[in-house]
């Protein structure tokens, strides 16, 4: 009798859990975006929230929580009640990359979300001051050889896209160049206009718009960013193989009901898919990448296994 009043109760659970979804939502979401206001993660987090908005019927309101590369608003994801009312832009710093840096994170990024599904991808260009003495990857290989930490780039900070991309150039290239860390991309694009800085790999929109004051080597992607048609990969630079490419998705905490899950998936999917929706992305240096939550677990993995080889060196 026990054991039929465990499997009523289970059923019961189950059967009020299912009716709750199909109300969702009855109030506003909450999205955390782990950066700042203004910039290219929050405004691709506005711009996705405000047409998936438009179909559920309710408001989604942004909240900018910056800090520790997205860990500041993953660990308040991660606390949240489990009810699809608390979600965040997801990020391959907060989800993979600080779990390699941090020794101890207040979260489990294996085990504290529901990944809801990956929206856009992103690749950054690697540009130098008009006077840098090389004009190719090529050739900055070839120097950085000859003369082992004398060539520096700037990033926006240990764990950050910019720095990844240069350490797996390093890697890959068997060069040593000298990092230098910014508090962010505009400060250290403006230390290579002004000549303090030799070298740095910013976004693609960043790059775009610098072009006549600066070189552009190449992009970070291995296919040709569409905002960069006639600038060459790295793999085509000669680095064969080198890809990085960086992504933001949604996700909520672990638990969230699948109906919700699914649903929210099914109108991100919707969301990027629109035409106006591509084109404001475009201009961010963003394109449009929707995936089911397995795809975006499934790419959370292997970010993990790729960067954890090449921040500990193996």
């Amino acid at each position: 009798m026990r054991h039929v009043r465990a499997l009523f109760a289970i059923a019961f659970c189950a059967l009020a859990t299912a009716a709750w979804s199909q109300g969702y939502p009855n109030k506003p979401i909450r999205l955390l975006v782990g950066f700042t206001a203004g910039g290219t993660a929050d405004v691709a987090a506005r711009v996705i929230a405000t047409r998936m908005a438009q179909t559920l019927g309710t408001t989604i309101v942004v909240e900018n929580r910056a800090g520790a590369a997205g860990s500041v608003a993953a660990t308040i994801v991660a606390q949240a009640p489990a009810d699809g009312y608390t979600l965040m832009l997801a990020s391959p710093g907060a989800f993979a990359i600080n779990r390699i840096l941090e020794k101890k994170l207040p979260y489990d990024p294996d085990t504290a979300f529901e990944p809801i599904g990956m929206a856009v991808t992103f690749c950054n260009a690697l540009i130098a001051r008009q006077d840098f003495p090389a004009s190719t990857v090529a050739q900055l290989i070839a120097l950085a050889k000859e003369k082992p930490g004398q060539f520096d780039f700037g990033s926006q900070g240990i764990g950050s896209a910019g720095f990844l991309s240069g350490q797996l150039m390093q890697q890959m290239a068997g060069i040593k160049l000298t990092h230098i860390p910014y508090k962010g991309g505009n400060d250290a694009t403006t230390a290579v206009l002004g000549g303090e800085l030799q070298m740095t790999f910013a976004s693609a929109t960043a790059a775009v718009a610098l072009r006549s004051r600066t070189k552009v080597l190449a992009v970070t992607s291995p296919a040709r960013d569409p905002s960069l048609p006639d600038v060459p990969t790295m793999d085509e630079a000669g680095l064969k193989g080198y890809d990085a490419t960086f992504w933001a998705g949604f996700a909520g905490p672990a638990g969230t009901p699948q109906t919700i899950v699914k649903r929210l998936n099914a109108l991100l999917r919707e969301a990027v898919s629109d035409p106006e929706v591509v084109k404001t992305l475009a201009r961010q240096g963003l394109n449009a990448a929707p995936s089911s939550p397995q795809e975006l677990t499934a790419r959370i993995r292997a970010d993990y296994a790729k960067w954890k080889r090449v921040l500990e060196g193996s």
